[in-house]
């Protein structure tokens, strides 16, 4: 099988490297891209980088690295990344996977999903500390991230995020997209919550595979043997489509 691991706000593929080499061990093909303005391409962070620029990010990876078919797995925010992939290049999926990840209705933003204080928080921090148009980072243990070691290596390497980009909609119509064999998995413990309407409980009204970790939100740090091992088992699951 072929893993797409697409990481959420803030983070890069840098994420998931104690989860690559246990998918590689296992006999699994693994792709970790960064997107535009985070991690190693930080440099090119632009007020005008958006939602669309993560599409396309994905989408260019899986075309020109010629990927077919392609678990796509999408890490918090990423949730409307893969949505989004999926719309433009069904035939390429084979399935999706949230990883306590956003689950979005068309139409809507990542922080039409949050809580309005969240919203509120951020949108301050991006005024004082952002110039206006980018979000600094969350302190790594908000991810439930709790090992100091881990702490402090996750904070070195977060980036900022252009507040466009939790404003922008998802667009994602497609019934072929929506036909796409779709999966959750929960980090519980702590559980990451700025939701106004916990993606969890909407993905199990959806009908995804549902499955759940005991450890925080950035689960392929603090638990990655369980990430992969889950992850191996939901790519091979009769998932269902939603």
């Amino acid at each position: 099988m072929i893993f797409l691991l697409v990481h959420g706000s803030f983070h890069g593929g840098w994420c998931w490297s104690r989860v690559i080499p246990l998918l590689r061990a296992a006999g699994h093909e693994v792709f970790a891209p960064t997107l535009t303005g985070m991690g190693e391409r930080s440099h090119l962070l632009r007020p005008e980088v958006g939602l669309a620029t993560y599409i396309d990010d994905i989408r260019q990876v899986i075309e020109f690295e010629d990927l077919n078919p392609v678990v796509l797995v999408g890490h918090s925010y990423s949730g409307m990344v893969i949505d989004g992939v999926a719309e433009a290049i069904p035939k390429r999926i084979t399935r999706l996977i949230y990883l306590d990840a956003v689950v979005l209705e068309g139409g809507q933003s990542f922080f039409d999903a949050c809580r309005p204080e969240i919203v509120e928080a951020g949108r301050e921090l991006t005024r004082t500390y952002g110039d206006g148009w980018k979000m600094p980072p969350l302190p790594p243990e908000m991810f439930g991230i709790s090992d100091e070691a881990d702490r402090a290596w996750v904070r070195a390497k977060l980036t900022p995020q252009t507040w466009r980009s939790f404003e922008d909609r998802s667009s994602v119509q497609s019934a072929a997209g929506r036909r796409i064999p779709r999966a959750y998995i929960a980090c519980t413990s702590p559980r990451y919550n700025p939701w106004s309407i916990d993606p969890a409980i909407r993905a199990r009204e959806r009908g995804f595979a549902y499955r759940e970790l005991a450890t925080g939100h950035d689960a392929m740090i603090t638990a990655p043997s369980e990430v992969a091992t889950t992850l191996i088992e939901l790519a091979s699951c009769r998932c269902p489509t939603a």
